[in-house]
């Protein structure tokens, strides 16, 4: 089991589990994640900082899509 955290293009956040990084991919390329908040199916995942037994919450990043970043308009890319 993985756990993600998920966002919307309206930008909601939330966590969801996945059997594997597999079951994830297969769910949002068919359109079959849906924000809890708001409905929009197109979900992608939000860069997760790994918990290292602190109290302060990860700070939000950029929308990516189920199929990776294009790179082009990625901050996160880059930066890499």
């Amino acid at each position: 089991m993985i756990l993600y955290s998920l966002r919307c293009a309206n930008e909601h956040e939330w966590t969801m589990w996945f059997d594997n990084a597999a079951d994830f991919d297969r769910q949002a390329a068919d359109g079959a994640l849906e924000c809890p908040e708001c409905g929009e199916n197109r979900v992608g995942k939000a860069i997760m900082a790994p918990s290292l037994g602190g109290k302060s919450a990860p700070e939000s990043a950029p929308f990516c899509a189920a199929g990776g970043c294009s790179g082009a308009g990625c901050a996160f890319a880059q930066s890499r």
